[in-house]
């Protein structure tokens, strides 16, 4: 139950930080955004306090190490595999043309409108 009052409490400060920005609509922008970023700051700051922030930053924790543990392709292999991409495109595409040029054919040809 406290840990549904402290996000509650957390989404309220994100809450007085967006509307402090449309209270101060008279002031400099600068303060406005700064509002916005003391609601946004103050909001996660309570969310931390709570099992789902703390399951969040373990999560986020665990999705950077296994960022570091990826194998990511060579130079070579990324040209390699973007003509090859490349190369399927214009094949479908040259595929696409001559199918809907041929259906066009045949509508023509069955409206009586062949040339």
């Amino acid at each position: 139950m406290a840990d549904k009052i402290k996000f509650s409490f957390a989404v309220m400060l994100v809450i007085a930080g967006i509307a402090g920005y449309y209270q101060l609509s008279e002031q400099a922008l600068i303060l406005r955004v700064l509002c916005v970023l003391a609601g946004l700051g103050l909001g996660a700051a309570v969310a931390w306090f709570t099992t789902s922030g703390q399951e969040f930053f373990h999560f986020s924790q665990d999705a950077i190490a296994e960022t570091r543990r990826v194998v990511w392709p060579s130079r070579k292999e990324t040209w390699q595999t973007t003509l090859i991409v490349f190369a399927l495109v214009v094949v479908m595409g040259l595929f696409l043309w001559l199918v809907d040029w041929g259906l066009l054919m045949m509508v023509q040809r069955l409206m009586g409108r062949a040339e």
